[in-house]
């Protein structure tokens, strides 16, 4: 790593018990802040870049250095103030305060462009904090695999249980070809994705977890990624099983493995949106589509067609404007093959990357026409290598009247939403000794906590899940930096299993303390109309409100570090969100803070879909005693 012309050695958070800062309560934040930049971890480390394209850990390399000597230098009734990454000042609080309070890329609505951003950012005014590169809670891609295994487990209950051996219904109820016309589907288990083929696209720190995601569910995956050190990254991480050499190759092994009810997954080094159009022109069609492309940064992030990558690197960095036009260009052919394949039975949905949005934009900005062309038999190219520059939509057929992305849902409406009603999201920690015992200790905890057997020996069929996950990410999934795990735990869960570290560390079964946090993706931290907050039921997709309260409330129970930030996941304009850290560090005065904690922060998500009128929240708030402040 250089900077102004000084070599630094790739960073390591320290391992251990032994401390470099005061307390365990501010080491555990410059662990995290420099995990986050470790090579295993962080996709561009010598440019502060950790995932999302852009997501950064700290502006520049002297903010990160004054970051840390501020850290080491923290008294425990201190705390630190950082803004878009950069430390700004140290105030006096008390022992219960957070050590460490952080806002990034936060900017005024009207000026909440990525332009304006851009502008700024050049300044050297702001950063790109996207979700938990910011934070200082990224793991690598185990962070958004547990997320993604959700996810796929949710589709797969919705759309495949109870269908063995035949095809079901597709998107809009069109029926589901699969992937070869007239071939049966081998029998399979309902509720998995056995005998189902996932095709998507972008192997980078998020989408990285969609191939082992699926086979975890029993699936397979294809997916296209253009960077060829990508494919070699997840497949040298066991997130992925193989690369194809070519398109021919990669479907053979795809067909092959859905006809013998495997789980495998392949990635083939093509543009996702290139890959859609070869789909559509043999006439094959996927039991699910979806993408993780960085389409929610059209510069820095997506990857446009029509040239090759290392073209596409160099018009990046010669000609911004021009980049972005093909970005948006391609986006909007990538969703209407998107479009196309959902017409044709594909379950088809949206990951978040505001892929949507973005292809909309173009289209109203001039820079595309989806409906010059025609998909129908005889229309567009039927040349080998089709590509989706000549390929595009009949207007009649996949688009209707009008070019609508949003005719394809988004998967938190469509498998996440009853989840987060329950205040159940992403629960995650970090073995701070980084010795991967401590996280085996933990896991083996969690399965203590919430067994899938009862003491009569019958099954908790809730809790299988969750059970079947701690046990295949202990044997399967990689660390990426200091072990870590993660799992969806709801209201009351979380606070008995932060209670249940802590003693651990009390008692000396890990060697060190834990750190305990979470995604920006959560049942109350977020407002992000195209993602999270999608069609929500009272039409209050814009309201930001919560994720504000939500920082508040984390602050006032004594997070460790509590962050806000704009942008993460769908770009600038798009989305409001925050964070919270907390440490187990063994003590009675942690224990008091975990509860208070990780009882408010799902709380809050339970008061978010109460409010919004969701049934099930309202119940799980009788339930449960959650005051929603009702008279």
């Amino acid at each position: 790593m250089q900077h102004q012309g000084i070599l630094h050695p790739p960073l390591r958070a320290p391992r251990g018990a032994r401390l470099s800062c005061k307390s365990w309560l501010t080491e555990a934040p410059m662990r995290m802040l420099m995990n986050n930049l470790d090579p295993e971890v962080a996709e561009r480390p010598d440019e502060l870049i950790v995932y999302g394209g852009s997501g950064k850990a700290a502006r520049t390399w002297e903010d990160f250095e004054r970051i840390v000597a501020c850290l080491k230098r923290l008294e425990a009734d201190e705390t630190l103030l950082v803004q878009s990454g950069r430390a700004v000042g140290v105030l006096k609080t008390h022992a219960d305060a957070p050590r460490v309070l952080i806002s990034n890329s936060m900017l005024v609505p009207k000026w909440a462009t990525w332009e304006e951003f851009r502008r700024l950012e050049a300044m050297g005014l702001t950063m790109f904090g996207q979700m938990t590169a910011g934070s200082w809670i990224y793991i690598g891609t185990q962070g958004i695999l547990q997320g993604t295994y959700e996810t796929f487990g949710a589709l797969a209950r919705k759309h495949f249980a109870g269908r063995e051996g035949q095809r079901g219904k597709g998107a809009e109820g069109q029926r589901d070809r699969g992937i070869e016309t007239g071939n049966a589907l081998p029998l399979h288990d309902g509720g998995t994705l056995r005998g189902r083929l996932v095709v998507t696209g972008g192997l980078g720190g998020m989408g990285g977890a969609q191939p082992l995601a699926a086979t975890m569910n029993e699936g397979v995956c294809l997916c296209a990624e253009v960077d060829p050190s990508r494919i070699e990254k997840r497949i040298r991480d066991r997130y992925l099983d193989k690369a194809a050499r070519s398109v021919d190759e990669a479907l053979a092994w795809a067909l092959d493995a859905r006809r013998a009810g495997a789980a495998v997954s392949i990635a083939v080094e093509m543009n996702a949106a290139d890959l859609l159009a070869e789909l559509i022109r043999r006439d094959l069609t996927p039991d699910v589509l979806t993408d993780q492309t960085s389409a929610h940064d059209v510069l820095n992030g997506y990857v446009p067609n029509g040239m090759s990558y290392a073209a596409a690197l160099a018009l990046r960095r010669d000609d911004p404007e021009r980049y972005i036009r093909e970005s948006y260009r391609t986006m909007a052919d990538h969703v209407a093959c998107m479009l196309e394949l959902q017409r044709r039975g594909a379950i088809t949905f949206d990951y978040g990357n505001n892929i949507r949005g973005h292809a909309k934009e173009a289209v109203e900005k001039g820079f595309a026409d989806p409906r010059a062309a025609d998909f129908r038999p005889g229309g567009g190219s039927r040349s080998s290598g089709a590509t989706a520059r000549n390929l595009a939509i009949a207007p009649a057929e996949a688009c209707g009247s009008d070019f609508d992305p949003f005719r394809i849902p988004g998967f938190v409406p469509e498998y996440i939403r009853p989840l987060f009603c329950e205040g159940q999201g992403p629960f995650r920690w970090v073995a701070l000794s980084g010795d991967p015992k401590d996280i085996a200790r933990t896991d083996r905890a969690v399965l203590e906590t919430f067994p899938d057997v009862d003491a009569s020996g019958r099954r908790v069929p809730h809790r299988e899940h969750l059970c079947r996950w701690i046990r295949m990410a202990g044997e399967r999934v990689a660390f990426q930096g200091l072990p870590a795990r993660i799992c969806w735990l709801g209201y009351g869960d979380r606070a008995k299993m932060g209670l249940v570290f802590n003693d651990l560390v009390a008692r000396g079964e890990v060697s060190a303390p834990i750190v305990i946090g979470r995604d920006h993706l959560d049942c109350g931290s977020v407002a992000s109309p195209n993602r999270e907050t999608e069609g929500m039921k009272d039409g209050s997709d814009a309201i930001a409100d919560w994720p504000i309260l939500n920082a508040l409330a984390n602050t006032a129970c004594g997070a460790t570090w509590v962050s806000v930030h704009h942008g993460g996941g769908v770009g600038i304009g798009y989305s409001i969100h925050a964070g919270q850290v907390i440490v187990a560090d063994g003590t009675p005065e942690a224990a008091r803070r975990l509860q208070r904690v990780l009882t408010a922060d799902p709380a809050m998500g339970v008061f978010r879909h109460v409010d919004a009128g969701y049934e099930r929240a309202e119940a799980v708030a009788r339930e449960r005693g959650v005051d929603g402040a009702r008279a």
